[in-house]
C-alpha cells in the first residue's frame, strides 16, 4: 500500500465562489485572494470555469506537491524560538452526560483559556462530547448525530485558531459505532482515530456499544472535506517538523502491544491519550507508573487526560487524572478528583537527543501510515511552564530518597571491592585532605574493605600537609581516619616540594601554577610509591565536576589506580556525606564540619590561619557548573538553550551577566581540558552522566570551543 499524505491550511480547504461577471472588479478580486489566502472558484453559466489564487498561494501549492512526492522528508537546521519546547494542555471537563451542546460550550471555553495561555496542543478526555458514562444511550443514533453536529460546531469555532485540539465522540460509520478521537485545527478535521482495544470486563462494557478500529484505513467525508479515518495517522506540524503527534485511546495504553509503540516506531514523538479511567484505591499509582514507563521506553512525550468526577457515579467514579510525561519523567500531574487544565512545556530536544543516542525509534516508516500535515507556528513566552531543577543530578527523582543514596554508596563500594578482588589486592591507599571529595572516597574505601571482610587497618589514609594546609582540614582528616580505625600516615611534603622547586630554579616567592602543581604532583608520587610498598591500590578522589572543568593537576590528583567519585558531581558529594553522617555516627560531627568547609585545593598559604584559596571564587559556583554539565552532556542542549534555562532556573540567585560569564568559562574549560579526560583512570558510572573516554564521552582534545560561547 502506498503511504498517503494529507496537507491542510497551506492554501485553504474552503473555496469561495464568484460568477465570472465579478472579474470586472479586479481590485476586489485581488484583495480577496490575497487577504483570504484562499483560491477563488469562478463560475460560468452556473458551472465551475476557472480558479484564481494569489501568486504566494500558487508557490505554496507547488511546494506542497513537491514535498508530497518526497514524503516531506526534511532536515531542519534552524533552531526554533521555542528552544524545542511545545506547550501542551490536558483538560478534564465539567461534563454534562448526554448534553452535547453544553459539553461543546465547555470545550470552547477551555480552548479559549488555553489560547490565552499560549498552549499549542490540547487534549480532552475520551468521548468528551457526550460523556463516557452514557451507557445504552450510545445505542441511540440521535446521540451520535448530535455528537457529529458538535464536531462541526467545533470545526467552525476553530477557523481562526492555530491551536491543535483533540476531542472524543461516538461516530457511526458503515453501520458500526466507533469510539473516536477527532483532531481539529484551523477549521479542519485533520483526522479521526477510532479506539483499537475495546474493554468488555467488570465495570467497562464498551463491547456492548463500540467496534474496534483495528486495521481500518479509509477516507471519509464530513462537510465535503475528505478526512483520514484509521489507527495509523501521524500529524506533523509544518511550522515545526520535529512535532509529530499520534493518538491512542484509554485501553490502548493498558494492553501489551499499544498502538502508540507502532506510532513511535514510525516517527511520532508526542502521544496523546484520551481516557476515561475510573478511580479505585491504588489505581492512580498504577496510571502514574504506566504513563511514566511508556514515555521512557518510547523516548516520547506522553500526555494522558482522563474524565473527571462529573461523569456518572452510578457504579464508579472518575478522578480526572492528568499526566504529562517526558522520556520517563512525569513533568506535570494534577491532584486527583478535580477538573480543569494541566499545562506543561514539553521538550522535544530531549526526545530527539535520546532517540539519536538510542537509534531504536522512529525508523520504520511503514507504508500503511498516513501523514497529515498542518501548520502552526505558535511561540511560547520566555518563561516556560515546567519544574526547573537547580540541581538536576540530585533532584532527578524530585527529592532523592534514602534508598537512592544507599544505592549510590553501594555501587561505589561494590565497584571498588570488585576491582580489589580481581586484581588480588587487599590494601587501599588514599590521600585524605579533609575536603569533601576525599572524605566520600575514604568512606567508600571503608565500606569496600567491609564487603571483602578485610580489616579497616588495610586502608592507608595519608594526609600530606604542605604550604596551604589549614589546621581545620588537617584535624578533620586525622580525626576521621582515627575514628574509623584506618592506618593514618602524616607525611609533611613541605621539604620535598621546596627541594624540587629549588632543583628547577623556581622561587618560593613565586606562587604561580608551578608552585601549586608541584604540591599536587608530589602528593601523587607519595601515594603511588606508598601503594607499591604495601601492595595497595591508589583510590582517586576527584569528582565529576572537577573532571568536567579539568580542575586537577595533570598527572597529579588527576591520576589514580581507580576512581570512585568520577560520576558523582560536586552538588551530590556533600549530600551523600550528609546522608552517610547518619551511618557513621561516631564521625557525624567531623563529617558535618567537612561539609561546611569551603571547597579549596589548599595550595596557597593560609591567611590568619584561614583557608586563603576558595575554589568557587576562582572558577564560579559548582551548582551552576553542574547545571551546565548536566544539560550539555546528558541532554545535548546547545549553549544558548542552557543559558535560556539557567536564567529562569537561577533567577534571583545570579544575574544574567554572572550566568553568562560562568557558562562561557565552563564551555572553554570543558573543551580545553579534554586531554586530561582522554587518559583518565578507570572508574564506575553512577549517575546518568559520565565523561569516561572509553564509553561515554569521546571528543578530540583539540576541539574548537569558540562557536559554543554565548
Amino acid at each position: 500500500m502506498i503511504a498517503q499524505n494529507y496537507v491542510y491550511n497551506n492554501v485553504g480547504d474552503k473555496m469561495k465562489i464568484r460568477p465570472i461577471t465579478d472579474l470586472r472588479n479586479t481590485n476586489l478580486i485581488s484583495k480577496e485572494v490575497h487577504d483570504g489566502h484562499e483560491p477563488l472558484i469562478i463560475t460560468k453559466n452556473g458551472y465551475g470555469d476557472m480558479v484564481i489564487m494569489s501568486f504566494d498561494s500558487y508557490q505554496k501549492l507547488n511546494k506542497i506537491n513537491v514535498e508530497d512526492k518526497n514524503d516531506f522528508s526534511t532536515i531542519q537546521l534552524k533552531q526554533s524560538n521555542n528552544y524545542g519546547y511545545v506547550r501542551i494542555a490536558c483538560c478534564s471537563l465539567n461534563t454534562s452526560i448526554g448534553n452535547v451542546e453544553r459539553n461543546v460550550e465547555e470545550i470552547k471555553k477551555n480552548i479559549n483559556t488555553a489560547i490565552q495561555k499560549n498552549v499549542s496542543i490540547i487534549v480532552f478526555p475520551e468521548l468528551s462530547l457526550t460523556a463516557y458514562s452514557c451507557g445504552d444511550l450510545f445505542l441511540q443514533p440521535d446521540l451520535s448525530r448530535r455528537a457529529l453536529n458538535g464536531i462541526k460546531t467545533l470545526v467552525s469555532f476553530s477557523e481562526d485558531k492555530e491551536i491543535f485540539f483533540v476531542v472524543g465522540a461516538p461516530l457511526i460509520m458503515d453501520g458500526k459505532l466507533y469510539n473516536c478521537a477527532i483532531a481539529i485545527q484551523k477549521g479542519c478535521i485533520l483526522g479521526i482515530i477510532p479506539k483499537t482495544y475495546i474493554p468488555n470486563y467488570t465495570e467497562f462494557y464498551e463491547g456492548r456499544y463500540f467496534s474496534s478500529g483495528n486495521g481500518i484505513t479509509k477516507t471519509i467525508s464530513i462537510n465535503n472535506q475528505k478526512i483520514p479515518f484509521g489507527t495509523n495517522i501521524i500529524f506533523i506540524n509544518q511550522g515545526n517538523k520535529d512535532e509529530k503527534i499520534a493518538i491512542e485511546i484509554c485501553e490502548d495504553l493498558w494492553v501489551s502491544s499499544s498502538p502508540s509503540s507502532r506510532h513511535v516506531d514510525n516517527g511520532a514523538n508526542i502521544i496523546l491519550n484520551l481516557s476515561a479511567s475510573n478511580a479505585i484505591l491504588g489505581k492512580n499509582t498504577i496510571r502514574h507508573e504506566l504513563v511514566k514507563t511508556m514515555s521512557l521506553k518510547q523516548n516520547s512525550i506522553y500526555c494522558y487526560c482522563s474524565s473527571s468526577y462529573h461523569e456518572s457515579t452510578t457504579d464508579i467514579i472518575f478522578s480526572g487524572h492528568r499526566l504529562i510525561a517526558e522520556c520517563g519523567e512525569i513533568i506535570a500531574e494534577n491532584e486527583n478528583f478535580d477538573s480543569g487544565m494541566l499545562i506543561a512545556d514539553v521538550d522535544l530536544d530531549v526526545v530527539n537527543a535520546k532517540r539519536i543516542k538510542a537509534r531504536v525509534t522512529g525508523n520504520q516508516n511503514s507504508s500503511d501510515y498516513i501523514n497529515v500535515y498542518y501548520t502552526s507556528s505558535r511561540n511560547i513566552p520566555d518563561t516556560i511552564i515546567r519544574s526547573l531543577k537547580k540541581h538536576p543530578f540530585t533532584e532527578q527523582n524530585l527529592d532523592m530518597k534514602k534508598d537512592d543514596y544507599n544505592r549510590i554508596f553501594k555501587m561505589q563500594s561494590l565497584s571498588l571491592a570488585n576491582r580489589m578482588f580481581h586484581t588480588h589486592i587487599d590494601h587501599l591507599v588514599i590521600g585524605l585532605s579533609g575536603g569533601s571529595d576525599s572524605t566520600l572516597a575514604f568512606l567508600v574505601c571503608v565500606e569496600a574493605l567491609k564487603i571483602l571482610g578485610l580489616p579497616s587497618s588495610n586502608l592507608h589514609a595519608i594526609t600530606m600537609p604542605c604550604f596551604g594546609t589549614s589546621s581545620r582540614t588537617l584535624d578533620n582528616a586525622c580525626n576521621l581516619a582515627k575514628n574509623l580505625n584506618a592506618n593514618l600516615e602524616i607525611i609533611n611534603i613541605g621539604a620535598s616540594v621546596t627541594q624540587h622547586l629549588k632543583d628547577i630554579s623556581h622561587s618560593l616567592d613565586d606562587k604561580s601554577v608551578t608552585y601549586e602543581n608541584a604540591q599536587a604532583r608530589e602528593r601523587t608520587q607519595v601515594l603511588m610509591d606508598y601503594a607499591n610498598k604495601v601492595n595497595g591500590l591508589v583510590v582517586g578522589t576527584g569528582d565529576l565536576s572537577e573532571i568536567a572543568l579539568g580542575w586537577s593537576t595533570y598527572n597529579g590528583d588527576h591520576m589514580s589506580m581507580y576512581s570512585v567519585n568520577c560520576s558523582i558531581p560536586k552538588t551530590l558529594v556533600k549530600d551523600l556525606i550528609a546522608f552517610l553522617s547518619g551511618k557513621y555516627l561516631n564521625c557525624k560531627k567531623i563529617l558535618l564540619d567537612i561539609i561546611d568547609t569551603p571547597v579549596s585545593p589548599e595550595l596557597l598559604p593560609p591567611k590568619n590561619g584561614e583557608i586563603a584559596q576558595i575554589t568557587e571564587d576562582v572558577i564560579g559556583p559548582y551548582e551552576l557548573h553542574d547545571f551546565f554539565l548536566y544539560h550539555f552532556v546528558t541532554n545535548s542542549f546547545s549553549s544558548k538553550k542552557i543559558f535560556f534555562l539557567a536564567k529562569q532556573t537561577f533567577k534571583g540567585d545570579y544575574n544574567e551577566e554572572t550566568i553568562k560569564k560562568w557558562l562561557n568559562f565552563f564551555i572553554k574549560r570543558f573543551f580545553t581540558q579534554q586531554f586530561k579526560r582522554s587518559c583518565s583512570p578507570d572508574g564506575v558510572k553512577i549517575t546518568n552522566a559520565s565523561l569516561s573516554p572509553r564509553g561515554d564521552w569521546r571528543m578530540p582534545s583539540d576541539s574548537s570551543y569558540e562557536e559554543y560561547l554565548i
